[in-house]
């Protein structure tokens, strides 16, 4: 079965890469982060990303939970060569999208209240949560990944924990950056900022179409 095959050590680097992705395109919350960082302070943004980050894994343990019902279905070689092949479809499709949006159109006005780092964190965690549609993005990472194991449970548990680490990683690496670039960011900066998110998944997904259709493995 295939997911016998899969390591601790895979899915712990598969979780961290599916963390980072998800929380890697600069969507309403990305967006917050910044305006955050540049009004606030750097760590005012890590914590709205801390709570984005809840948000995620509440929909990845969501999709990972359904998936696991069709393990029979998972378990056919044929059918998990469709899926991953749909899974890097999906993901060259959200890559597009991300590179054609301009995530500018989301900036709120800046706020002079500064609130409490609770208080960030919940409204990112909440402007994230609103968007269920996270969890098609999920689908398409899972299957591109072959990241639901059935009857392993700590292998599993493992995996989802660096789901979240993978995120809290992208959300530190971010705020560390613009605030090292604070005097020099500007709007525009977050504009080309989604474009080379957008690119580099795009060439991911782009990989993850090869690997399938020549049967080749990255791990």
């Amino acid at each position: 079965m295939w997911f016998e095959q899969v390591n601790t050590i895979d899915l712990i680097l598969k979780g961290l890469i599916i963390g980072i992705v998800s929380s890697a395109p600069m969507g309403p919350v990305g967006v917050l982060c910044i305006q955050r960082i540049l009004n606030k302070g750097r760590w005012y943004g890590f914590m709205t990303g801390v709570g984005a980050a809840f948000s995620d894994i509440i929909y990845a343990l969501i999709t990972g939970f359904g998936m696991s019902f069709v393990v029979e279905f998972i378990e056919n070689k044929t059918n998990m060569f469709y899926l991953q092949l749909a899974g890097s479809v999906m993901l060259l499709f959200f890559g597009i999208y991300t590179y054609r949006t301009n995530p500018v159109s989301s900036m709120r006005p800046p706020s002079n209240r500064k609130g409490t780092l609770i208080h960030n964190m919940v409204t990112g965690f909440l402007v994230t949560f609103s968007n269920p549609l996270i969890i098609f993005l999920f689908v398409a990472l899972f299957a591109r990944f072959a990241f639901v194991v059935p009857d392993h449970l700590l292998q599993q548990s493992l995996g989802y924990v660096s789901i979240f680490v993978g995120a809290l990683l992208w959300w530190f690496a971010l705020g560390y950056g613009i605030a090292k670039l604070k005097s020099r960011f500007e709007v525009k900066g977050i504009w080309m900022l989604n474009k080379v998110i957008g690119t580099i998944v795009i060439i991911a997904a782009v990989l993850g179409l090869f690997v399938t259709l020549t049967g080749l493995s990255l791990y």
